[in-house]
């Protein structure tokens, strides 16, 4: 069985990573201005209902699920955790009326760095005898 590492090119490594990182450094930013109390942050999450120690929670959860997704023994978990976090908020944000777009960027960066990086993720969406890339 080959190494998962040397069955994918070079030219799918590198973007793959590239995106998965870019997407978990931005949920950690963003983590960030929910756990320091942003006011601007505080303000807005305020207005979609969000208050108090929720916010903490909050962001203690979008940290716990971006490094579970930067970690490779965690990674499958963690993009459960993310794609989960990232779609309540586009919930929440359709629900206030909100632009749904950062969210989604974010949701999108995520799974097109796990598809470059991690095809066999996708296993479900192949075809029979079809090899993964």
């Amino acid at each position: 069985m080959q190494n998962a590492n040397t069955s994918i090119s070079r030219g799918r490594r590198i973007p793959g990573i590239t995106l998965m990182t870019l997407g978990s450094l931005v949920l950690l930013a963003s983590a960030t201005t929910k756990l320091v109390q942003i006011p601007k942050v505080i303000a807005e999450l305020g207005a979609m209902g969000v208050h108090g120690n929720n916010v903490t929670y909050i962001g203690m959860l979008e940290v716990i699920s971006a490094l579970l997704f930067l970690l490779p023994a965690t990674r499958s978990a963690g993009l459960l955790l993310v794609s989960s976090f990232l779609g309540g908020a586009i919930a929440t944000h359709l629900e206030h009326g909100q632009p749904v777009i950062q969210p989604s960027v974010v949701l999108l960066l995520i799974w097109l760095g796990t598809w470059f990086r991690h095809p066999e993720m996708f296993w479900s969406s192949r075809r029979p005898g079809q090899r993964a890339v």
